[in-house]
């Protein structure tokens, strides 16, 4: 009777294989739940940490003594630089707002002091004063007659028929034109500005003696007039130059330009009157007349 036959080599070698493998997976798994753990818990240990750096000691009496308790052997502390960088972060914030508080309080105190002494508020684009009137050469009749019985007349013949009506470069903003006069409706400094324009064109049609009264040397004067409850107009402007028709020449042109800073009145009103209206050319780009307020 034969022996019973052991396990072969191959089987033994097996058999270790496996049981090298199951204590390697063994190994690793208890590994991996130490270090699991031990990773929770210092990241328990760490939260509670950073939590009571701003828990342990008042942050208000922190920021309130910043720059008194700082010093090297607290510069080290990872807890004191975390409470140190927040307080400077909460302190700038609070010193912003601060400033734009008192800003606006300021602000509102100047305006409130502005309308107390009586000063007008800063006016928007859409209520600014401002006028620009052009010539109408279509128009007939555009200034008064030589002879004006009126007792408000002035010098010179009073220009009439001014375009306002937006077309071409004219325009009213806030301003009343009435009766060739722009009235003034708020009390302040205005710049107001004025140009005619004379123009001569011999014409063969034309009376002898007319024609020798336009060629003799003649005063071109402009002025600018305001009414107010004076019973007569006020001169504010005028400008002149002497002219001599040459009688080679087939025209003869000039302009007169005039401008300057008045102080007007509420209700006040202002227009331009010519000398020698016989040869006023109304034309739009060269005879204008307009006022606006500067303050």
């Amino acid at each position: 009777m034969l022996p019973a036959a052991g396990p072969s080599p191959g089987q033994t070698c097996g058999a270790v294989l496996v049981a090298a493998v199951l204590l390697q997976s063994v190994c690793v798994a208890v590994t991996f739940l130490y270090f699991t753990n031990e990773l929770k818990q210092l990241q328990d240990t760490y939260s509670k940490s950073g939590i009571a750096c701003l828990t342990g000691e008042e942050i208000g009496n922190f920021i309130q003594n910043l720059d008194l308790i700082e010093n090297e052997d607290r510069a080290a502390d990872p807890c004191w630089q975390v409470k140190w960088h927040l307080g400077k972060l909460i302190k700038k914030m609070m010193s912003r707002s601060y400033e734009e508080n008192i800003s606006a309080v300021n602000a509102e105190r100047a305006l409130t002091l502005s309308h107390t002494d009586g000063q007008q508020p800063p006016r928007s684009p859409i209520n600014r004063i401002a006028a620009h009137l052009t010539g109408n050469s279509n128009r007939k009749n555009s200034l008064s007659p030589r002879i004006d019985s009126s007792p408000r007349r002035g010098n010179g013949q009073k220009i009439y028929n001014w375009e306002s009506s937006r077309k071409g470069h004219s325009f009213l903003y806030n301003v009343e034109l009435r009766n060739g006069e722009l009235v003034i409706p708020q009390t302040g400094f205005y710049y107001i500005y004025s140009q005619t324009y004379f123009r001569f064109r011999e014409n063969e049609n034309e009376d002898s003696d007319l024609l020798a009264q336009i060629r003799n040397p003649k005063q071109l004067v402009q002025y600018v007039y305001k009414l107010t409850n004076y019973p007569e107009p006020i001169l504010l402007m005028k400008s002149a130059r002497t002219s001599c028709w040459s009688k080679k020449a087939e025209y003869g042109l000039y302009s007169i330009y005039q401008g300057g800073v008045f102080q007007l009145k509420r209700e006040d009103r202002i227009f331009v009157s010519v000398s020698n209206g016989d040869i006023v050319d109304m034309d739009k780009e060269a005879s204008f007349f307009g006022a606006f307020m500067i303050g």
